[in-house]
């Protein structure tokens, strides 16, 4: 499996997107959530992956974009463990909740753990 991010894994469509947080489940691991809905895409895509931050806890555009870009490599580095143990179509929206500034080193193991407690919710 390739370690790539490329805009058809992105989710980009406002009445999905809308759908997610309307009728989708949440887990929590400090510092990230995960907003997840199952569906179907035209796509052969397992899951498309929205990241946010919100301008209420940074109010700063710089410190936003770098935990995104931060959350985004989390993501990248650590979907396979992912892709590897679902069959159907998901879109998820993952976001940031915590209140300082984020390194890779504290966010990675936050993604993994998350990434698991998704997958044993589906096995249940």
């Amino acid at each position: 499996m390739k370690f790539t991010y490329n805009k058809k894994e992105k989710l980009k469509s406002n009445k999905l997107i809308d759908a997610l947080f309307a009728d989708g489940k949440s887990i929590s691991v400090y510092p990230l959530r995960l907003v997840f809905l199952e569906t179907t895409f035209s796509e052969p895509i397992k899951i498309k992956t929205g990241v946010s931050v919100p301008k209420r806890n940074f109010k700063k555009a710089v410190d936003r974009i770098r935990i995104k870009r931060v959350m985004r490599e989390a993501y990248r580095r650590n979907k396979s463990e992912l892709f590897n143990n679902i069959t159907t179509q998901y879109a998820f929206m993952i976001l940031y909740i915590g209140t300082e500034k984020a390194t890779y080193s504290k966010l990675e193991p936050a993604m993994i753990q998350l990434f698991k407690k998704f997958i044993l919710a589906q096995k249940n």
